[in-house]
C-alpha cells in the first residue's frame, strides 16, 4: 500500500551526478510539486552525467540544468538538513554521511540500494542501457513507495 507523500525529500548519492539527480527529476515528474525535492552528493566533484541526462530525457525528465552539490553546499545555500522529512541515500557512503549529519534531528534516513551505472558497458548503447536500468530502478522504487 503506497505511503503518504512527505512534505520534503532529499536524495543523496556519491557525487550528485547520476542517481540522486535522476531521483530528484523523476520524483518531480511523478508527483509534481506536492513534495519539496532536492538532491546532493557526498562530493560535488563531477558535473551531471551525460548518460543520466539522456536516459531521463527518454521519459520526459530534464536534467541538463542540474548543478551538482554536496551536503555542505546545501547548508551554505540556506537549506538545513533538519528541514527535510526524509533523506533517501542511494549509496553506502551517502547513507553514512546522512546518518552522521542528522543523528540529532527527528527525520528518517532510508537506504535504497540503487545500482551505480558508471563504468558499466563497453559501447554507447550498453552504457545507456545500464543508465536506463538505474533510472527504472528509481522509478519503480518511487512508485512502490508513494504510488502513481
Amino acid at each position: 500500500m503506497p505511503q503518504t507523500l512527505p512534505q520534503s525529500v532529499l536524495f543523496c548519492c556519491d557525487h550528485n551526478a547520476v542517481r540522486s539527480p535522476m531521483a530528484e527529476g523523476i520524483m518531480k515528474k511523478l508527483y509534481g510539486f506536492d513534495t519539496y525535492v532536492q538532491s546532493v552528493g557526498v562530493l560535488n566533484d563531477l558535473e551531471i552525467d551525460g548518460f543520466a541526462i539522456a536516459a531521463c530525457q527518454e521519459i520526459g525528465v530534464e536534467l541538463s540544468r542540474h548543478r551538482s552539490r554536496n551536503f555542505e553546499d546545501l547548508e551554505q545555500m540556506g537549506e538545513a538538513l533538519s528541514g527535510f522529512d526524509l533523506i533517501v541515500a542511494m549509496s553506502p557512503a551517502s547513507q553514512k554521511q546522512a546518518l552522521d549529519q542528522t543523528r540529532m534531528f527527528h527525520l528518517s534516513v532510508e537506504y535504497w540500494p540503487i545500482m551505480d551505472p558508471t563504468g558499466l558497458g563497453e559501447t554507447r548503447e550498453a552504457k545507456l542501457n545500464a543508465y536506463r536500468q538505474t533510472r527504472d530502478q528509481i522509478y519503480d522504487q518511487l512508485k512502490g513507495k508513494w504510488g502513481q
